[in-house]
């Protein structure tokens, strides 16, 4: 069987790495096409198209590269068309993976669709879900609520269980050191706008060193110009929130990987027009379908960790919550304790293999 899988960005590119691994032990002789980084292509994936050409998110960066989105399409187009693949796998990635889905179901009727860590339509943009369930022969979720929310639509979504947590089952708490962690996100409009705040928060605390873990595609020399001779760059994210005191995170995936590696944490996230949203609270309700941000606190239904988003993103938010998940015993042990509720919510099935279980079953 031929398959074509696209992931739109480094935490994407993991877990279809992940779930090739499991398909070849279904299907020894699967051939794998498609977009994505280098773990697809380590897993034995023939990329036409590379993640650092396509992670671009939010209004301004997308209009900025209009041209290579333009490009990014036309070439799926393409490639499809040429590859009559016997499976399109889709991994998050909304704007773009849509669209290619809606061309995939119209000039290839054979071709079956799954989606495999699909849209958060339970966040934001709910009509979403009425076309992804027309689009899509399988919806393969990672959070144990969706398949409740697509049944209150009539739709049908498996959960498969959560790579994340799949990921990380084995990982083993270590000793912590006097460090912070820094997580500034995947791409480099991100960094570029959460990182100075979250140093500046994090040098607040100056016998505490500092460790900021770079994304996989972001070269290190884009880092530089923020960092002093007293920060350490890292690539092991894994490790340094294991020895890590506490972390600063841009919302997002990454702050499930902390709470499951039990390190405490403060999340931020930075959103355009920031102080609009600020001035107009009311109008929050009309963007966002929840309360929270972060998986974490979606997960657990309630606050775990604090969320310091959009006009609430200051250095000297990040600095008093960080205050106290360095020296609020009470506090901490509290969050530590939530960690390990939202662990067993998850469950232990893994995510991959279960996937990989039902897209091959389905192209028998």
């Amino acid at each position: 069987m031929k398959y074509f899988l696209i992931a739109g960005e480094a935490s994407g590119d993991k877990h279809a790495a992940a779930l090739i691994a499991q398909i070849k032990q279904r299907d020894p002789k699967a051939q794998f096409i498609g977009l994505g980084g280098d773990q697809m292509a380590s897993a034995g994936c023939r990329l036409y198209q590379h993640v650092r050409f396509m992670a671009f998110m939010g209004f301004v960066p997308v209009l900025r590269n209009m041209g290579q989105v333009r490009r990014n399409f036309r070439l799926t187009h393409e490639a499809l068309l040429t590859e009559q693949p016997d499976a399109l796998i889709l991994i998050d990635y909304p704007s773009f993976n849509l669209q290619i889905a809606a061309f995939c179901r119209k000039h290839l009727s054979q071709t079956k669709i799954f989606y495999y860590i699909p849209p958060k339509v339970w966040a934001w943009k709910r009509r979403r879900i009425h076309k992804i369930a027309r689009l899509c022969d399988e919806v393969l979720g990672i959070f144990p609520f969706e398949p409740d929310f697509y049944a209150r639509y009539g739709y049908r979504c498996t959960y498969v269980g959560n790579p994340t947590a799949e990921e990380l089952v084995d990982v083993q708490n270590t000793d912590r050191m006097q460090t912070i962690a820094i997580l500034p996100g995947s791409r480099a409009s991100e960094i570029s706008h959460c990182l100075p705040r979250m140093l500046a928060a994090a040098r607040q605390f100056a016998d505490y060193r500092i460790t900021v873990c770079a994304a996989p595609g972001i070269d290190d020399s884009f880092y530089a110009p923020y960092l002093s001779e007293h920060e350490t760059l890292t690539r092991d994210t894994l490790g340094a929130l294991q020895t890590a005191q506490a972390a600063i995170v841009n919302s997002g995936t990454a702050t499930l990987e902390a709470a499951l590696i039990g390190c405490p944490q403060v999340a931020v996230y930075h959103i355009a027009l920031s102080w609009l949203i600020g001035l107009i609270r009311w109008a929050q309700p009309l963007v966002f379908s929840i309360r929270y941000f972060t998986p974490v606190n979606i997960i657990a239904g309630k606050q775990v960790i604090r969320e310091c988003v959009a006009n609430e993103f200051t250095t000297q938010n990040v600095v008093r919550e960080l205050h106290q998940l360095l020296h609020d015993e009470q506090y901490k042990k509290e969050m530590l304790a939530s960690y390990e509720q939202i662990r067993s919510i998850l469950g232990a099935q893994p995510a991959s293999s279960t996937a990989a279980a039902i897209i091959t079953s389905r192209l028998k």
